[in-house]
């Protein structure tokens, strides 16, 4: 009889710890400098000021636990909540989902234009018109086949009641020019409280078409600011500058896979860089974020990135720096229902495999912490959903939902 509660004892134990809901357990490693990094950076770069890279790690004291809500969502790229709660999640395929709040029930949205999903390419972004409730419209970003290559274009159509089928789709913007690639095309959607949308792009990747990040006669590694109908915005820093594309907000961007407004207004992107470099920057209008000429990273081939300088005048220096990379996709400001969270920037990881919590205070990193080390999932967008939890959704299709236990 003892013989076999002691079985039923360790069948329990067993049933609690192979469980999809895991507590607070942090993986995270710490490196010698106290930081959450531990292996060493590829270049010898030194940052421009203190806590822009490597800063002193923290961990979060509140209990929560993790659940995997879906395990096959195919190729999520985007995660955005409808109004009433549900997951509206874009699929690189070229089409989008709904899925309910408890991730069992998919259903597909249909009538999408038809995108390049080779590589980075495909369905990107998504975003809810600001007057949704009343329109049903969406906006979205994909990789168009268009001219002799593809490039990312920004769409819009209107949703059906039932959530099948969009509509009256129009392509209201495209980053020119076109190039036959597969990388590097951005792209995240953030409206303003103004209704205006802000768009990424990034530079395509290769070196011939490194250089237009730093012109300013196309849309290629730009920060792109427009209207619902994708004209220029009001009040850009550009408008009627000769030289200068009209919708163009700030540049010198390279692969910014990552945009968000914070709690205050403030536009903020995060941004890949090639071996070392990823950054998070603070976006004002009109600056020029340096890419390609000035990094803290160094090329895949080990040598410099052009003149290998990581400061330069008439240039922005990130807020925050990653060497070697985590690989930087989607983020999101946190200000649900765990105290310790709020405010805090969360970023989606990819090479780094895992969801990064950056603490800032007046606008300046102070805390890094890793999350979800020991899930080992490529993590490409995280929401600071509607009802006060975080989710996150994975290359390999999974969604996750974080939440305070």
């Amino acid at each position: 009889m003892k013989i076999s509660q002691f079985y039923i004892q360790v069948l329990c134990v067993f049933f609690m710890l192979s469980s999809c809901k895991k507590n607070n357990i942090n993986a995270q490693q710490l490196g010698k400098d106290g930081s959450v990094e531990t292996d060493k950076p590829n270049s010898d770069y030194q940052p421009a000021f203190k806590g822009q890279t490597r800063i002193k790690a923290v961990q979060t004291s509140t209990p929560y636990q993790v659940e995997i809500l879906n395990k096959e969502l195919g190729r999520p790229w985007g995660i955005i909540n409808l109004p009433d709660g549900r997951f509206l999640i874009t699929d690189k395929n070229g089409f989008m989902n709904v899925v309910s709040t408890d991730g069992k029930q998919v259903s597909r949205i249909d009538g999408f234009p038809k995108v390049d999903s080779k590589g980075q390419g495909g369905m990107l972004d998504v975003a809810l018109d600001p007057d949704f409730k009343i329109n049903h419209i969406i906006y979205f970003s994909f990789s168009e086949p268009f001219g002799k290559g593809n490039l990312t274009s920004v769409a819009k159509g209107k949703l059906s009641a039932d959530l099948k089928m969009i509509s009256e789709v129009k392509v209201i913007f495209r980053a020119e020019p076109s190039y036959d690639g597969d990388k590097h095309y951005g792209s995240r959607l953030a409206f303003d409280k103004d209704g205006n949308l802000f768009v990424s792009t990034g530079e395509r990747s290769d070196k011939v078409t490194r250089v237009y990040a730093q012109k300013t006669d196309n849309y290629l590694g730009k920060i792109l600011k427009i209207t619902k109908d994708g004209l220029p915005a009001p009040g850009n820093p550009f408008i009627g500058k000769a030289g200068y594309k009209p919708e163009i907000y700030a540049y010198g961007v390279r692969n910014p896979q990552g945009m968000a407004i914070d709690p205050n207004g403030n536009l903020w992107d995060v941004e890949m860089g090639p071996r070392g470099g990823d950054e998070i920057n603070l976006i004002q209008p009109g600056k020029n974020y340096g890419w390609g000429d000035v990094t803290y990273g160094i090329e895949y081939s080990g040598l410099k990135v052009g003149e290998g300088i990581t400061q330069k005048k008439g240039t922005e220096q990130p807020v925050y720096y990653w060497d070697p990379v985590i690989s930087p996709s989607g983020i999101a400001f946190y200000t649900g229902n765990i105290e310790e969270w709020k405010g805090n920037l969360f970023i989606g990881c990819l090479s780094g495999e895992h969801i990064d919590r950056i603490v800032m205070k007046d606008n300046k990193v102070v805390g890094e912490e890793r999350l979800l080390v020991d899930q080992k999932e490529r993590f490409r967008d995280v929401l600071n959903g509607m009802d006060g939890n975080l989710y996150g959704i994975t290359d390999s299709g999974k969604l996750y939902k974080i939440s305070k236990k």
